[in-house]
C-alpha cells in the first residue's frame, strides 16, 4: 500500500532543514550511521504517518538507540516501520515495543536488529489471518523455553532457537499458518530440550524430523488422502495404471519442482493447495489429466536438433496441443484449466529491460485455449490462427508442434532474448508437467535423469526396516516416521527343547485337552426345525401330525439341515521381549526366570490353538530407541506348527526396552490380512512401555493407547496379559478393561491358555 503525506501534518513535519533538526534532536541518536539516513528516513515515514503517529516512530527510535545494542536494531526500525505501518495499522508499534522492552530484560536482545529486518517480509507472510501479537507470543515462549542457565544462575546464556526462528519464520508462514508454525516448533523446543544445537538445527530445517513435521502442518490437500481416488480416475478415464509419487515442494530453495512422469511413475506434489477457486483435488485431476494426455498423443523427439529458446517454444506448443486435445474430450474442464493457466498483460513486460520470452509464449498459450483472451498483437493472432488450422482436421502431432514452434521463433525473436533477466511473473502454469518426456538425446552421458533406479523395500542384513508414526499427546497430533521398526525372521534354535517343555507340562497338557475337546467344534452341526431341510426331523414331524388331527395350526418347520461348525478367529500373540524379563522368579527356583516361564506359557498356549485349528501368529518385540526398534517373527500366519516354528520359539532372547505402540501396529498390519470374524491381538508384557531415549513416562503410554484405539477402530481385539503386579495404575489407561494381570508369575503357564480360551470360547 503506497504512502501518502499526510495533509493534517504540522509546519515542523515539513521536509525543511528546521524540521528535520526538530525530529534529529527529539531522536537524541549519536549513532554516525543513524544520523546519516535519518533525513532519508523521516521523509518516508512523513509521507504515511500523521503527527502522532509520526511521534511515536521517533520515540521508538529514540528507545532503540538507549538500549545499548548498537545502531544495527535503530537503523533496521527506522527503515522498516514506515514500510509495515500502512499495512499493519500505527497502533501496533506499542504492542511491538512492549516486546521490545521483554525481549530487552532477558540475554536475547541482539535479535532485535535482525527482528526489524525481517518486519516487512513476515507482515506479508501474516496477511489478515493471523494477528501480529499472537507472533510475539510465541517468540517471547520461545525464548522463555530455549533460554539456558548454569549453575543454577537464571538465564546466563541467549536462545540459540530464537534467531533461527526469527529469519526464518517469514518464509515458513508463506506455507503454513501460525498455528502450524507453532506446532512446529513446539515438537523441536520440547523433543530437543537441553540441547540447544539440535534445536537450532531443527528450525533451519536440517534434520528428518523437522522436515516430517513441518510437511504436516502445511496448508492444502494432501496427495495421500485422496491417492486412492486419484489412482481410480486415471485408470478409469484414461486406463493408465501407472502409481503416483509425491514429492516435496517445501524444502527446494533454488528452483520450485514440476510434475513429471518417468519410468517409475507419475510424480507430483505431496500437497496442492487451493488457488483461483480450484479446488487441491481439483488441481491433481487436472495435472493427471494433462499427464495423461501427454503419454497418449506426445512422441519423443531428439533434443540435439534444436537451440534452447526453440525447446522452450516447442514445449509451450506442445502443451497448448494437449490442452486442445483434452478440452476436446473434456468440456467441463475447461473452467478450471482457464482459472489455472495464467493470464498475462499484454504490456507486463518491457523488451528493454529484460527477455520476454517466456511472457509471449504464456500470452500465446492463453490466447490458443481462451477465445476471449483479448491481446491485439497481430503476429500472436496470426499463429493462434496457424495453431488452429493444424488441429481443424485432427489430433495434429509433435512434429507439426515443433516446425511451428520453430517459425515462431524466428518471426518473434527480439534481442533482449537474451538477457540474463528474465521476466517470468504470470508465466508458470502448474498444472503443467516439466516436458523432459518430450526429449531424447543422442549422447548418453547428457541424457536427462529420467530413469532412477527403481524403488525397493530398505534391506538391513535380514531385516526388513519400516517406519511408524507415534502420537504425541500433548500435541494431539502424529509425528510422522517417527520410528524405525527392523523386522527380522527369528533365528532358529533346538525344537527339541520345545518338547522338552510340553512334557514338562503333560499334566497342565492333559487338562487343556479335556477343555480343548469341549470346545472343539465338531465336523457337523445339526439345524433342526428348518422349512427347507436334507432330512425329516422326526419329533417335530410327530408333533406337526398330532397337531393336525386335533385340528390345531400345523407348523412346517419339519425339516432339518446340517453344516460345518467352525472357529472364526485369527489369534495373534506378541510377547514383550525387553531386558526385565530376565529377572528371577520370586519365590521360585534358582533358575528361573520370568522369561523362563513366559517360554513355558507361550509354548502351551500355541500348542493348544494348533489343537484347535484356528489360524494363529507369534511374534516378539523390544526396541533400543525410536531408531531401532525390533520386531522378531517366529511364526506366521501360514505357517503349520513344525519344528522350524519350535525352533525359533526356543530360540528367543531378552534385551533393551518396551516400545509397545510401533509393535502393536505391526501386529495389527498382519492380523488384518486373515479374513476371520474375529481378530485377537493378545500382548504378554511385564511392565509399563518405556525407551531410553523418552524422559516423560506418559509419552509412550499415551502412544500406546492411541496404537489401540486405531487396532480397533480397525476390527482388532487387544486384550494385554501383564505379569507387573503394580500394572494396575497404567494399564487400564491403556487397554481399559480389556486386560488381565497374573499376580503370581509362577501360574503363568496355566493361566495364559485358560486367558485365551474365555476369550475366543
Amino acid at each position: 500500500m503506497p504512502c501518502s503525506a499526510d495533509p493534517g501534518a504540522p509546519p515542523q513535519a515539513a521536509s525543511s532543514q528546521d524540521g528535520i533538526d526538530h525530529w534529529r534532536r527529539r531522536l537524541d541518536c549519536a549513532f554516525a550511521p543513524v544520523q546519516s539516513v535519518f533525513a532519508a528516513r523521516l521523509q518516508a515515514a512523513q509521507a504515511c504517518l500523521g503527527e502522532a503517529d509520526l511521534a511515536a516512530y521517533i520515540e521508538a527510535a529514540r528507545f532503540l538507540c538507549k538500549l545499548g545494542r548498537g545502531a544495527q536494531p535503530v537503523l533496521a526500525f527506522l527503515e522498516a516501520w514506515p514500510a509495515v505501518a500502512p499495512r499493519l495499522g500505527p497502533e501496533h508499534l506499542a504492542t511491538i515495543m512492549g516486546w521490545v522492552r521483554h525481549i530487552q530484560r532477558t540475554p536475547n536482545g541482539d535479535v532485535l536488529g535482525v527482528f526489524f529486518e525481517t518486519l516487512p517480509a513476515l507482515v506479508d507472510s501474516l496477511g489478515h489471518d493471523a494477528p501480529l501479537p499472537a507472533y510475539l507470543d510465541l517468540l517471547a515462549e520461545v525464548a522463555g523455553r530455549s533460554t539456558t542457565s548454569i549453575h543454577g544462575r537464571h538465564a546466563i546464556l541467549p536462545s540459540h532457537v530464537l534467531p533461527e526462528l526469527i529469519r526464518v519464520a517469514p518464509k515458513r508462514l508463506r506455507q503454513v499458518r501460525l498455528e502450524g508454525l507453532r506446532k512446529w516448533v513446539e515438537h523441536g523446543l520440547r523433543h530437543y530440550a537441553g540441547n540447544p544445537q539440535r534445536q537450532a538445527d531443527y528450525l533451519a530445517m536440517r534434520s528428518a524430523d523437522s522436515q516430517a513435521i513441518f510437511q504436516r502442518q502445511r496448508r492444502g490437500v494432501l496427495l495421500r488422502t485422496h491417492e486412492r481416488q486419484l489412482e481410480l480416475y486415471l485408470r478409469a478415464l484414461w486406463d493408465d495404471p501407472r502409481p503416483l509419487i509425491p514429492y516435496s515442494e517445501a524444502f527446494d530453495h533454488l528452483r520450485r519442482p514440476q510434475p513429471y512422469a518417468d519410468a517409475l511413475g507419475l510424480h507430483l506434489p505431496d500437497l496442492c493447495v487451493d488457488r483461483d477457486g480450484v479446488y487441491g483435488a481439483g488441481h491433481y485431476r487436472l495435472i493427471l489429466a494433462h499427464l495423461a494426455t501427454h503419454r497418449r498423443f506426445s512422441e519423443a523427439l531428439v533434443a540435439d536438433n534444436w537451440s534452447p529458446f526453440q525447446r522452450l517454444a516447442i514445449e509451450w506448443f506442445e502443451d497448448a496441443r494437449i490442452d486442445t486435445l483434452l478440452l476436446r474430450r473434456f468440456p467441463g474442464l475447461r473452467k478450471p484449466l482457464l482459472a489455472l493457466h495464467p493470464h498475462p498483460r499484454e504490456e507486463a513486460c518491457d523488451p528493454a529491460r529484460e527477455s520476454c520470452i517466456r511472457h509471449r509464449l504464456a500470452m500465446l498459450s492463453r490466447a490458443i485455449l481462451d477465445p476471449g483472451h483479448g491481446y491485439h498483437d497481430p503476429l500472436l493472432r496470426k499463429f493462434v490462427g496457424d495453431f488452429q488450422d493444424r488441429l481443424a482436421d485432427g489430433d495434429g502431432d509433435t512434429q507439426g508442434m515443433a516446425a511451428l514452434a520453430t517459425e515462431y521463433v524466428i518471426q518473434t525473436r527480439l534481442p533482449s532474448d537474451t538477457f540474463a533477466r528474465i521476466h517470468f511473473t504470470d508465466t508458470e502454469v502448474p498444472y503443467r508437467d516439466d516436458n523432459r518426456h518430450l526429449w531424447r538425446f543422442i549422447d548418453v552421458g547428457e541424457e536427462a535423469d529420467d530413469v532412477a533406479a527403481a524403488p525397493e523395500t530398505i534391506v538391513e542384513g535380514p531385516s526388513i526396516i519400516y517406519h511408524y508414526p507415534e502420537w504425541d499427546y500433548l500435541a494431539r497430533d502424529y509425528l510422522p516416521d517417527h520410528v524405525t521398526l527392523h523386522e527380522h525372521l527369528h533365528p532358529r534354535g533346538r525344537a527339541d527343547e520345545i518338547e522338552r517343555l510340553l512334557q514338562k507340562n503333560a499334566p497342565l497338557a492333559r487338562r487343556l485337552t479335556r477343555i480343548l475337546d469341549q470346545i472343539k467344534p465338531q465336523d457337523r452341526e445339526r439345524l433342526r426345525r428348518k422349512e427347507d431341510g436334507s432330512e425329516l426331523d422326526l419329533d417335530w414331524a410327530l408333533r406337526s401330525w398330532i397337531d393336525y388331527r386335533c385340528r390345531h395350526t400345523v407348523d412346517p418347520r419339519i425339516n432339518q439341515g446340517f453344516r460345518h461348525a467352525r472357529r472364526d478367529v485369527a489369534v495373534s500373540l506378541l510377547l514383550d521381549l525387553s531386558a526385565s524379563l530376565r529377572d528371577p522368579v520370586r519365590g521360585g527356583h534358582a533358575d528361573q526366570t520370568v522369561f523362563s516361564l513366559a517360554q513355558e506359557a507361550v509354548t502351551l498356549l500355541a500348542w493348544a490353538i494348533d489343537r484347535l485349528g484356528d489360524p494363529f501368529a507369534i511374534a516378539g518385540f523390544h526396541s533400543n530407541t525410536r531408531h531401532e526398534a525390533r520386531f522378531w517373527h517366529i511364526k506366521g500366519f501360514s505357517e503349520a506348527w513344525n519344528d522350524d516354528v519350535r525352533g525359533r520359539l526356543a530360540a528367543m532372547q531378552v534385551g533393551y526396552s518396551t516400545r509397545m505402540g510401533v509393535a502393536l501396529r505391526h501386529a495389527g498390519h498382519y492380523l488384518l490380512q486373515p479374513r476371520k470374524d474375529k481378530r485377537l491381538l493378545l500382548i504378554l508384557t511385564d511392565s509399563q512401555p518405556s525407551d531410553l531415549d523418552v524422559s516423560d513416562p506418559e509419552f509412550l503410554i499415551a502412544d500406546t493407547r492411541q496404537a489401540v484405539r486405531e487396532l480397533e477402530r480397525k476390527g482388532i481385539y487387544c486384550h494385554c496379559i501383564s505379569l507387573d503386579a503394580r500394572a494396575d495404575d497404567y494399564v487400564r489407561r491403556i487397554f481399559g478393561q480389556h486386560f488381565s494381570i497374573i499376580d503370581r508369575i509362577e501360574r503363568l503357564p496355566e493361566r495364559l491358555p485358560e486367558i485365551f480360551l474365555a476369550l475366543t470360547a
